[in-house]
């Protein structure tokens, strides 16, 4: 029995080795290369084309900002300007009283 056990661990082990060395050489192989070639080269070009839209976001992100403070510094001067027309007009309606 303890033979057996120790046949079938070596049956394995030596599998395990044919199999990994004619998966070293497939990997290895001409044609093997080729297809690490072309899929490099496309996952270079998905990369150029990622980086192309990210540049796009970032600009039209840039422009919504420069326009949202563009928006708020104009809010803020007209809220400027309407205090200051409110606090001329509060002086102006008081009527003056004549001193006896």
């Amino acid at each position: 029995m303890n033979y057996e056990k120790c046949l079938k661990s070596l049956a394995v082990f030596a599998g395990g080795i044919l199999f990994g060395s004619a998966g070293l050489k497939l990997l290895s192989s001409r044609d093997a290369k080729k297809v690490y070639t072309h899929a490099t080269a496309a996952a270079l070009r998905v990369k150029e084309s990622v980086m192309e839209t990210v540049t796009t976001v970032e600009e039209n992100a840039a422009d919504i900002l420069a326009s949202a403070k563009d928006l708020n510094n104009r809010r803020a001067e007209q809220e400027a300007a309407d205090a200051a027309g409110y606090a001329e007009e509060e002086n102006t309606d008081v009527p003056e009283q004549e001193e006896n």
